[in-house]
């Protein structure tokens, strides 16, 4: 039979027997909103919880505390079980709390209910974010404040030292031409009566220079042979100084790279693990929106189970 009607049996045409579309989106708005406050209150107290026990955990002092590749990986699995907990709890309020949808398919309100879900987990985090780089920023200003106000109080002191070490070491100590300069006027038999600040001048200024490498072989004759001037060591006794103070200075930039390195590798393993607990917590809220919804839609399982557990 056709939607339209014979003209002549109502005078009128049928209304077609497709249902008209909905007046009210399929985007429960307020219950979003709901779990959305409650993820991010619930991320909050987990994040302040997180945070105590992390500073509890660690100790500026040596040999004490734990390690940062502990902290890194504690501080992970907290952020997996900070997503888990407060997606979950968004999740499900987003799906327990909204309107039940009539003359809907049970496949189209699983959609819209993980959809929901998901959109609650996402507003949270934004809502997170914006928290957290405006607590970053705060941080980051008064750091800033502070380190002027020190730097403001101590420039004339630090201006009226420098202008003074300059002066005593021929005012080419902070000179990046310094070194260069120096080798100009080497000789090879460096008298004694070289004062102080020149000669520890000289020796800064070379030991500068090979501080991204190994110092030549021809400034550590030359430093040498200023030790033996200066002590009365001899020869074979300044060189030996010379390489252990070398030795000293290398050994103290490689394990200042290697804890830049470790921090640097702590800091990738934690940016790429809060990408996935993110991940799972916007799983967690869909599944979790799709629980709730489901008992709301259908409370009579959820006394049915209850009293066959009761029998039972």
């Amino acid at each position: 039979m056709s939607d339209l009607a014979m003209p002549g049996s109502a005078g009128v045409y049928a209304v077609n027997r497709n249902p008209p579309e909905a007046l009210s989106s399929a985007v429960a708005w307020q219950a979003i909103i709901g779990g959305t406050f409650a993820a991010a209150a619930l991320t909050l107290v987990l994040l302040a919880l997180g945070s105590g026990l992390g500073l509890a955990a660690v100790s500026p002092w040596p040999n004490a505390g734990a390690s940062v590749t502990t902290v890194t990986s504690v501080t992970a699995v907290w952020l997996i079980v900070t997503q888990w907990l407060a997606s979950g709890l968004g999740g499900y309020l987003t799906g327990r709390l909204r309107t039940k949808w009539v003359g809907v398919h049970t496949h189209e309100v699983f959609f819209r209910d993980t959809a929901n879900g998901f959109l609650s987990w996402a507003a949270a985090s934004v809502i997170g974010a914006a928290f957290l780089a405006s607590a970053a920023a705060s941080a980051v200003s008064g750091t800033a404040n502070m380190a002027a106000d020190i730097a403001s109080g101590a420039a004339a002191g630090a201006s009226h030292g420098m202008s003074q070490a300059a002066t005593r070491s021929g005012g080419t100590s902070a000179d990046p031409t310094g070194y260069f300069v120096d080798s100009l006027y080497r000789t090879d038999h460096p008298s004694a009566a070289l004062s102080d600040a020149d000669v520890r001048g000289q020796t800064t200024r070379i030991l500068l220079n090979g501080a991204n490498g190994d110092i030549a072989a021809p400034d550590k004759a030359y430093l040498a042979q200023l030790v033996a001037a200066r002590t009365g060591l001899s020869q074979a006794d300044a060189e030996k100084r010379v390489d252990d103070v070398i030795a000293q200075e290398n050994a103290a930039a490689t394990k200042a790279r290697q804890a830049a390195d470790a921090a640097r590798k702590a800091a990738a393993r934690l940016s790429i693990l809060t990408a996935l607990s993110m991940l799972i917590g916007a799983f967690i809220a869909c599944v979790a929106a799709a629980v709730g919804g489901r008992r709301r839609d259908n409370p009579s399982s959820e006394v049915r189970l209850g009293r066959e557990a009761r029998t039972a």
